[in-house]
């Protein structure tokens, strides 16, 4: 059978393999020039930088992609390192601490720089693992729309245990009833932008996010996060994949309910099945010409982003390869970000310097920082004055806590806002993880992985479950190839 797949993002990439494998005929449609989705890579002079997803989690479900097929794993050529901090973290009021990837190393760090209770975070990343082993291989692994993940006698189990206060209760207040401390809350709050959500208002399950970095780890892939896409569209080559770039997909053709074709360019190309790893509001109103399902309708998206690209011309021994400067107040930034719809008047900052292992990605002594806010998805702001005000910030704020004008040393820069976003990704309004989840429900109201009204369409990708980011990304994959597979 013939399969089209609209976009090689890293979902498009993971069905395209699977699909491959499995003996199916596949053709990606890209509509840029590049693969990859927003896990691409950009050159400013010397300097080199991941253009996406900064941060490696759950290597084995690339590794996994990687491995189909191949008896011998050194042909794999995919190399990652476990990064021993996972994080360093510098709150307004000056303190600071490492993030270990050591439990006990961290805990330590943490308790004594914040006064936290050791025996509370110890319980809080028990809580998350715990969390995270009882609803992943239901929750993560299966489609929700199936009856079979459902008549599973497993999933009894799971729900006997499951904490349903926890779906009732948002994250920040479950923190603030644990710790009774400003600084731990904040912490454990700024899980929730791991898939775009609001931690006062998406629900305390969202705790099971910590344990992904406490209890599995942060990794880096040798090359950059770039390496992956590279890596994924390799394997995808030597299973016969063919690959057309620049060929924006413009129609999906059907016929009596059924998917028939693709249009590009004009042209029509011929499939069986079209898995669509774009966004899936534009797969309704653009490419199948019809009005999103009122379920669609009532979602809210994740937020977006603000990125810079700064080329540093010089080093800074305080700094690793992951950073986060915390705002006063955290409360004010979703709220303004959320509700106003604007970027924060004191933002948190995260910095990203892959130099700090990839010592090629800027010249010596320099390096490469991608540095990054929480931003609202695109509702026609003023992004040009909204962008120079948040930069200001940045600056003001980075400089507080190091005590260095950042801004007399950068000798490259570009920028990519909501707006860049959403024309380069097919992202709705720019948004960054599909949907938020800032409801008990959001887990439920994700588009399913294929369509009940139109045979042969099938979807992948953050905007559908299991969600956003790279490991839910190539777990939707294989939701999605499972599907196919078994003739649903």
């Amino acid at each position: 059978m013939k399969v089209a797949v609209v976009g090689s993002g890293v979902a498009g990439l993971g069905s395209a393999i699977r699909l491959a494998h499995q003996g199916f005929e596949v053709d990606i449609f890209e509509t840029n020039s590049y693969p990859g989705g927003k896990l691409t890579s950009i050159q400013l002079g010397a300097y080199r930088f991941d253009a996406g997803p900064s941060l490696f989690t759950m290597p084995q479900y690339v590794v996994e992609l990687l491995a189909l097929g191949e008896k011998n794993q050194e042909k794999l050529r995919f190399e990652y390192s476990k990064l021993d901090r996972l994080c360093h973290y510098f709150y307004s009021d000056g303190t600071n601490f490492q993030a270990w990837a050591d439990q006990e190393k961290f805990i330590e760090s943490f308790c004594e720089a914040t006064g936290a209770k050791a025996s509370d975070v110890v319980d809080e990343l028990k809580s998350s693992k715990k969390l995270y082993e009882l609803t992943s291989p239901f929750f993560l692994e299966k489609s929700l729309q199936l009856a079979s993940t459902y008549l599973n006698p497993k999933i009894f189990k799971v729900l006997a245990q499951f904490p349903i206060a926890k779906l009732k209760r948002p994250l920040a207040e479950n923190n603030r009833l644990r710790f009774h401390n400003a600084k731990a809350e904040q912490y454990f709050n700024r899980f929730a932008t791991y898939n775009g959500s609001n931690p006062y208002q998406t629900p305390a399950v969202m705790g099971v996010i910590p344990h992904l970095e406490h209890g599995i780890g942060a990794f880096f892939p040798k090359g950059g996060m770039h390496q992956i896409t590279l890596s994924l569209v390799e394997k995808a080559k030597s299973l016969g994949v063919r690959f057309h770039l620049n060929a924006p997909v413009e129609e999906i053709i059907t016929e009596q309910s059924k998917v028939i074709g693709v249009q590009v360019k004009g042209e029509m190309h011929p499939c069986d099945l079209v898995v669509s790893n774009a966004d899936v509001r534009s797969t309704y109103s653009k490419l199948l010409k019809q009005k999103l399902p009122k379920k669609l309708e009532r979602v809210e998206p994740s937020s977006s982003a603000l990125i810079f690209y700064w080329g540093i011309n010089r080093s800074f021994s305080e700094l690793g390869v992951h950073n986060i400067f915390f705002s006063s107040d955290y409360k004010k930034e979703f709220t303004q970000i959320f509700e106003k719809k604007v970027l924060p008047d004191e933002p948190t900052v995260y910095v990203n310097i892959t130099a700090k292992e990839a010592k090629s990605d800027a010249p010596e002594g320099c390096e490469n920082w991608f540095v990054m806010v929480n931003a609202p998805y695109n509702e026609d702001q003023d992004w040009a004055h909204l962008i120079q005000e948040c930069r200001t910030q940045i600056l003001r704020r980075i400089e507080k806590s190091l005590g260095v004008d950042v801004k007399a040393h950068i000798v490259e820069e570009d920028v990519l806002d909501p707006l860049l976003i959403e024309s380069r990704t097919a992202s709705y309004k720019g948004s960054i993880y599909g949907q938020s989840s800032n409801h008990w429900s959001a887990a439920f109201l994700r588009h399913p992985n294929f369509s009940s009204k139109v045979k042969g369409l099938y979807f992948c990708g953050g905007s559908v479950h299991p969600g956003g980011g790279i490991p839910l990304c190539l777990l939707s994959a294989k939701i999605t190839s499972d599907v196919i597979i078994k003739g649903k």
